[in-house]
């Protein structure tokens, strides 16, 4: 049961709509920026009545059981800008329409290539790789259905600040997860077509095995940080709860993450997109060079590459832009065009089944060659 009591010092927030991206002020040189959300100031609590909240002995009781009488800190909105967007179309409307159509194509898809070649980890090594693929991919498509219920009711979050930090966590990590992931496909697949002898003689399903449990360990342990800072405030002036959306500036657990969030966010979605984007190029000029028919291959490699770049390029570059912005002048319009292209790294978790079966096929008919035909391949680049 919370009210405020506002200082009218506080620093105003940035915000953004879809109207006005662009609207930036100076920052509090006593502030602390907070990356990958719009910001906000903490204020004082008093007490008002809240509904359904009468048996609430503590602020903070039992969000998870009891989500009525979950009472989250309070923020205090200054800008009529973060209202617009809060309660715009773009961030209940057209976000959540996106997440709920990625969703339902996108579980049933990895659902089946899981089932598909689960049974096939203890011979083939891509199947180690693709398991870790669907499986990272499933629990980023159910983070969504969290998301999306959250922006389909006002960008209003029901559900306690225990979930809000797990949807938060599972939602980043297992986007860095699956962008690492086909990384570490990319890489095999460079290795079997550059180099041949390499990749003939090294275990192949032992590298793979450590390969996933490396990704799975380091971005698990990566984003144990949103587990640990309060993601959900009250905004008095929209009667709702965000989740994550908006954080203070003047808290001072908030204070180390801007620097760890530029560079989980350089490695967690920059140094993938390099990584596949030399690896195709590499996979596509030495399929070039070659006098045998491997235009099948080519296609569709480019069009892995292709829609690998598409889709998470824009969310790496921008995220990381954010954070530079952030700490160059305190500026944070780049958050609400992230917003945006966040969506297409999620599109990409309903696309990678069809894209495996793609890539398996093309690779049944290049791997599937006698080790002569990869020496004589080879031989022509001598």
């Amino acid at each position: 049961m919370l009210c405020i009591v506002v200082n009218p010092k506080l620093c105003p927030l940035y915000v953004f709509s879809p109207g006005n991206w662009a609207r930036t002020s100076k920052r509090n040189n006593t502030a602390v920026a907070i990356p990958r959300t719009f910001k906000g100031q903490t204020v004082q609590l008093e007490t008002i009545s809240h509904p359904n909240a009468r048996q609430q002995e503590a602020s903070h009781s039992s969000p998870l059981v009891n989500p009525s009488a979950y009472t989250p800190p309070a923020l205090r909105l200054l800008s009529n800008n973060t209202a617009a967007y809060l309660a715009g179309p773009l961030s209940t409307w057209v976000i959540p329409s996106f997440y709920m159509l990625t969703v339902a194509l996108g579980i049933p898809a990895n659902a089946a290539i899981l089932s598909t070649v689960a049974a096939k980890v203890r011979t083939v090594s891509s199947a180690i790789l693709y398991c870790s693929l669907a499986v990272s991919d499933l629990f980023l498509l159910f983070s969504l259905i969290f998301k999306a219920h959250y922006h389909l009711r006002g960008n209003n979050w029901v559900f306690g600040e225990t979930a809000c930090r797990i949807v938060t966590a599972c939602f980043y990590g297992n986007l860095y997860c699956s962008a690492h992931t086909l990384a570490c496909v990319s890489v095999k697949r460079y290795l079997a077509v550059v180099h041949p002898f390499f990749y003939k003689s090294h275990p192949k399903r032992a590298c793979t095995a450590w390969a996933s449990l490396a990704v799975w360990g380091v971005f698990g342990a990566a984003v144990v940080p949103e587990l640990l800072v309060w993601q959900s405030y009250h905004i008095p002036q929209l009667g709702l709860t965000t989740c994550h959306d908006v954080l203070p500036l003047d808290n001072s657990s908030h204070a180390g993450l801007l620097y760890y969030k530029l560079v989980l966010t350089f490695v967690g979605l920059l140094v993938p997109l390099v990584v596949t984007a030399v690896c195709y190029v590499r996979i596509i000029r030495q399929l070039n060079h070659s006098h045998q028919d491997w235009a099948l291959y080519i296609k569709a490699s480019s069009l892995v590459f292709v829609i690998f770049v598409v889709c998470f390029g824009p969310a790496g570059t921008l995220h990381f832009l954010h954070y530079v912005r952030l700490l160059a002048g305190g500026e944070e319009n780049f958050y609400g065009y992230f917003n945006l292209a966040v969506c297409l790294c999620c599109l990409h978790a309903c696309l990678d089944p069809f894209l495996f079966v793609l890539i398996a096929t093309e690779d049944r008919g290049f791997l599937g060659s006698s080790f002569g035909e990869l020496l004589a391949f080879v031989s022509l680049q001598s």
